[in-house]
């Protein structure tokens, strides 16, 4: 900043500037007229001595060849950096500040009782439903999935998070071990990873040949299709992080013992081979952002807001109603005739260590 401003102030007054170099070099300029009619004048019309212009002719092209060059880079300067601090500016304001960890949690368990809510819909309505969660390692998937959850029947949402696939399964139909996964009437589905490894991890690592490649970037969207034409309701997000951010996550994975099995291999991978990540993801949606499903993109540098707001957008994406039920009255316990308990040396007890 201290070069672009040094520039500045030579060339800033550059009317007035333009004259007086002319008249400096060449010497036998008359008084200055007004700014504005000097900058009009041409300066060959500044007087020169004889002399000089038989002996230097060239110079003074030079010179004033050298004076164009320099007042133009100067002037232009200023406008990249003060678009750059705009540009600074800009982002700093749209960042947001850290969500507090109470707000946090008030906001998140009103969300999960909607959750709920939408859980006793789908039942009700004998709904199928499918979210995939996709998206750069460590951005924030599995903890948002936990959250959506954590409250809810396991009978009703299940989530499938397929290992590699076998040797079997290797030579069936690309999508075959995934089709078993699909709900059936009053469930929910959530992919943590799908069919979508495909199109990430086995193009950028080699897993897969480019005829398989290609073949599923023509198939997928009409396997979603077919998916949502018989009454499945599709939603597929894509998690974004930040190189910084991800950077960051993978070390507290790497010394936090707890952690340690999150970071896997591919992960490293993935960042050894961001770039590659990148123009496979774009390719992707080039090719499976379609009307019937498409991807939503979730900012997840921030994981507090990324979850609540994939939540709030997953109660949106479904109409439903509440069904909650009238209040619940307690029987009375049976009473106990006729029963006699066994001896409690009978029965064997975990140690009570704490």
């Amino acid at each position: 900043m201290s070069e672009v401003n040094t520039e500045q102030t030579e060339v800033a007054p550059a009317s007035d500037l333009a004259d007086t170099k002319g008249v400096t070099v060449e010497q036998a300029a008359p008084p200055a007229s007004p700014p504005a009619k000097a900058a009009a004048k041409p300066a060959a019309k500044v007087p020169v001595k004889k002399e000089e212009a038989k002996k230097a002719p060239e110079k003074a092209k030079e010179e004033k060849a050298v004076k164009t060059a320099k007042a133009k880079p100067a002037a232009q300067k200023p406008e990249p950096a003060a678009a750059a601090t705009k540009e600074v500016e800009s982002v700093k304001s749209a960042r947001k500040t850290p969500l507090k960890t109470k707000h946090y949690e008030k906001a998140l368990a009103k969300l999960q009782v909607e959750l709920v809510k939408l859980q006793e819909w789908i039942k009700f309505k004998k709904l199928k439903v499918v979210v995939l969660f996709e998206g750069r390692d460590a951005a924030g998937k599995g903890g948002t999935i936990k959250r959506i959850t954590e409250s809810l029947s396991p009978r009703v949402t299940r989530v499938a998070a397929l290992p590699a696939p076998t040797d079997r399964e290797t030579g069936q139909w690309y999508f075959q071990r995934y089709v078993q996964h699909l709900p059936a009437g009053g469930e929910m589905v959530l992919f943590d990873r799908s069919w979508y490894n495909r199109a990430g991890v086995e193009r950028v690592m080699g897993f897969c040949t480019d005829e398989e490649y290609r073949e599923f970037l023509r198939s997928c969207p009409e396997f979603e299709r077919m998916l949502v034409r018989s009454g499945i309701i599709l939603i597929k997000y894509w998690f974004s992080v930040s190189n910084e951010e991800q950077e960051r996550r993978f070390q507290k994975r790497i010394f936090h013992p707890e952690k340690h099995w999150k970071l896997s291999p591919m992960d490293l991978q993935s960042r050894a081979r961001w770039v590659e990540y990148s123009r496979a993801k774009d390719n992707m949606f080039a090719h499976t952002d379609i009307k019937q499903a498409p991807w939503y993109v979730v900012d997840g540098d921030d994981k507090k807001r990324a979850r609540l707001n994939v939540i709030t957008h997953l109660l949106n994406m479904i109409d439903y109603e509440d069904l909650t039920p009238e209040p619940i009255v307690l029987p009375p316990r049976q009473e106990e005739i006729g029963y006699v308990r066994p001896p409690m040396s009978d029965q064997t007890f975990i140690p009570e260590v704490y």
